[in-house]
């Protein structure tokens, strides 16, 4: 038989800066690419974030950084 979905694209990854939500409680993550201050605070919580890295889908943010 046939199916009429189409196959899906592959998205590519790539190793991406993020900060994360220090609160073993808290799941809070962003890309460093939109935190809107140098050391941000989770949104979700209002606790520290540390840095690290992850492999998620590749985006680009056209905004410029002030």
């Amino acid at each position: 038989m046939y199916s009429r979905k189409k196959p899906l694209e592959e998205i590519p990854e790539e190793v991406t800066p993020i900060w994360s939500c220090t609160n073993d409680g808290c799941n809070g993550w962003m890309r460093d690419d939109f935190a809107f201050e140098a050391k941000p605070v989770c949104p979700l919580c209002s606790s520290s974030m540390v840095s690290g890295t992850k492999t998620l889908p590749a985006l680009v943010n056209h905004t410029s950084r002030q």
